[in-house]
This record gives C-alpha cells, sequence and structure tokens, in this order.
C-alpha cells in the first residue's frame, strides 16, 4: 500500500469540515475524526516517550511497532465499510500480538496490592498519560456505533492494558501505591 503525501494544506477543511477514507465529507467533529484524531494524539504521546529515552530493555520496539499499528487503526477508524473497496483494517493477530506482550510482562510482575497512583520513573508517569489517552480514543471508537471495525475497540482496549503493565515494570517494583483514606 502507498501513501502519497505531495502537500500538506489543501484548505479543504478551513469550513470544518474534512474527508473520511472514503472520500465523503463530514464535520471535524464527526465521531469518527474525534476517535481517529485521539490515537494520533495518543500515537504521539508514544513519541514523546521513546525520544525521551530511559524505556526499560524491550520496550523501545515494541512501542514503535505500535506506533505503525496506531495509523492501521486511525486508517481503520478513517473509512466507513464499504463492499465495493477493501480498506485497511486491524486484524485479531495485531490484537492477540498486544496480549502476549502483556502476559509476558506481567508474569514478571508482582500482584497488586492496590491500585497504582500514575508517577513513579518518568518513563512509568508517560506510559500513564499514553495509557489514559488510550482509553479516550477506545471511547471515541466506542462513541461511533456499531459500522466501526469491532476489532478496533478491542486494540485499544487491550493497548491501554500494555501500556499500564509496561508502566508498572518501567517503575521496577518502586510503584506509588493509593492509600486509600490516607489524608483524611
Amino acid at each position: 500500500m502507498t501513501v502519497n503525501l505531495t502537500r500538506i494544506y489543501t484548505r479543504l477543511g478551513d469550513g470544518g469540515e474534512t474527508h473520511l477514507g472514503d472520500m465523503s465529507r463530514v464535520a471535524k467533529t464527526h465521531p469518527r475524526i474525534e476517535a481517529y484524531g485521539t490515537v494520533d494524539e495518543l500515537n504521539a504521546q508514544l513519541g514523546v516517550l521513546l525520544a525521551a529515552g530511559a524505556l526499560p530493555e524491550g520496550f523501545r520496539g515494541w512501542l514503535e511497532r505500535i506506533q505503525n499499528d496506531l495509523f492501521d487503526v486511525g486508517a481503520d477508524l478513517a473509512a466507513p465499510e464499504d463492499a465495493e473497496r477493501e480498506r485497511l483494517r486491524v486484524l485479531p493477530a495485531q490484537t492477540e500480538w498486544l496480549e502476549q506482550r502483556c502476559d509476558e510482562v506481567n508474569a514478571t510482575l508482582a500482584p497488586l496490592k492496590s491500585f497504582v497512583l500514575p508517577g513513579g520513573t518518568p518513563a512509568a508517569a508517560q506510559l500513564h498519560v499514553a495509557r489514559t489517552v488510550c482509553r479516550r480514543a477506545e471511547r471515541a471508537a466506542v462513541a461511533c456505533g456499531g459500522d466501526v471495525n469491532a476489532e478496533t475497540v478491542r486494540y485499544l482496549n487491550r493497548l491501554s492494558d500494555l501500556l499500564f503493565i509496561l508502566s508498572r515494570a518501567a517503575n521496577d517494583g518502586e510503584e506509588p501505591l493509593w492509600q486509600p483514606g490516607r489524608y483524611r
């Protein structure tokens, strides 16, 4: 699949509308635009994390793969179903890969004894930010209704789980835990 970007500005969105992947025009407030825009924001958050460094060994390659997959998610969300034309869709294998990484890392972590407060190391804190943006992207995809590929919702749900697990690993056992009522 080839993508050619010859000009970045087109002036076509100046009136508050944009194209979906099928070239239909919709308002920039359309649920699909909100969904793939939030996926784009998530991808940018992962870019900040990668640029900052200080990730545990092995996570960089995973996050780079996820960044690429997030473009697949965005493309999927941007293109309504079309029986006449094949579109790029998120596949169950992409979600299964996330599940395998979740299981792999979670097996190395101590069982949780309380909720984890966002923070700890800089990498863990940024992973928590990415996790919350991922949850928002998932909610936005769900808000699109039944005409989106359900695998995009599953992918985003599993990705938020993985980002949480990676944040725990990035804290290397020194994670800040919620202490209910501590300051009452």
